[in-house]
């Protein structure tokens, strides 16, 4: 009694994603229908994507249609145009969904900020002329929600709960339409998981989609065998931003165990006649470092790799130039 037909049947969580949405620049209400159905529908939405869900074959084509349609989108006017080249000049679909290696370090400090955050057009350290924006809001609510990826393979890496969901309106709305497969975490635990995970060897990813506000959203936890974005980027589809920094081996350290090759989740370390990195490969993530017995690796800055992002330098950074 007394409720309106939105507060009935609109989740408290969708009516905030809206409200967001309305206050986003250059944001459409086919970016929003298009991050409701991701965010809505994430198993499904990974699953058809990367081709593991029971359905991938009967819905693939009208997915593809679908991001047709979003594609063939003029962003600058908000009408239609005929040409899909068009609309794709000057990005590419890696250009709508993105992750930027992080090292532990790095992940750490971005699931630890205490503030908002509004640093806008992180050109240098998101090299995609879309959804580059580093905006948070309530950073301390976090999800813990089972990996999509993982949650789709037939031997998935474990545990599962390991897709952080940061900041609002993404956290609340995927925990309220995804209760069972979804938790509230602290920022300490939330550390704790990016340790745990970093500990088995896997890669930090700071995820950035147009569809969720054109802007950052979560930290993923990622193996090249479950991973689709991972999988991606060895197909030569750009999806992965490095991480700025490069694996460097003193060779004087080095003892040949060889673990640095096999933990490699980007096939960037090799031993024909010593220790070898694949500069084009390596994507800085420092798995190799911490798991050297022997401290004979270490991450080294490379400009050609673009920036880091470490949050709390970019937030000093901001600040000095207001």
């Amino acid at each position: 009694m007394g409720k309106t037909p939105e507060r009935r049947w609109v989740a408290e969580s969708t009516r905030e994603f809206i409200r967001a949405a309305r206050q986003t620049p250059g944001y459409t209400f086919f970016d929003w229908l298009h991050g409701y159905i991701y965010a809505r529908w994430p198993f499904f939405y990974i699953g058809v994507a990367i081709g593991t869900h029971p359905l991938a074959k009967r819905f693939s084509p009208l997915a593809n249609r679908i991001i047709r349609l979003f594609s063939r989108k003029n962003r600058h006017n908000g009408k239609f145009i005929e040409k899909e080249s068009e609309a794709r000049k000057g990005w590419t679909i890696a250009d709508t969904y993105h992750g930027k290696v992080l090292p532990l370090d790095s992940a750490r400090q971005l699931i630890s900020v205490k503030e908002d955050v509004c640093l806008k057009d992180l050109e240098n350290v998101i090299p995609y002329p879309r959804a580059r924006d580093l905006i948070l809001q309530q950073p301390n609510h976090i999800v813990a929600l089972d990996c999509p990826c993982r949650a789709g393979r037939e031997h998935p890496c474990l545990p599962l709960d390991v897709c952080l969901i940061v900041g609002e309106p993404f956290a609340s709305f995927v925990h309220e339409h995804h209760p069972q497969r979804s938790r509230w975490v602290s920022q300490e635990e939330a550390v704790k998981i990016l340790e745990d995970e970093h500990a088995r060897g896997h890669v930090h990813h700071a995820f950035f989609k147009d569809a969720m506000l054109l802007r950052y959203f979560a930290i993923c936890n990622c193996c090249a065998c479950c991973c689709g974005a991972m999988q991606a980027h060895q197909q030569n589809i750009p999806m992965l931003s490095a991480s700025g920094y490069i694996a460097q081996v003193d060779t004087t350290l080095c003892q040949g165990c060889r673990q640095c090759e096999n933990s490699c989740q980007f096939g960037a370390i090799f031993y024909p006649d010593g220790t070898l990195i694949d500069v084009k490969r390596c994507m800085g993530c420092g798995v190799c470092e911490s798991i050297c017995p022997a401290g004979a690796i270490s991450l080294g800055r490379l400009p050609e790799k673009g920036d880091p992002l470490e949050i709390f330098t970019l937030m000093e950074q901001a600040a000095k130039h207001r």
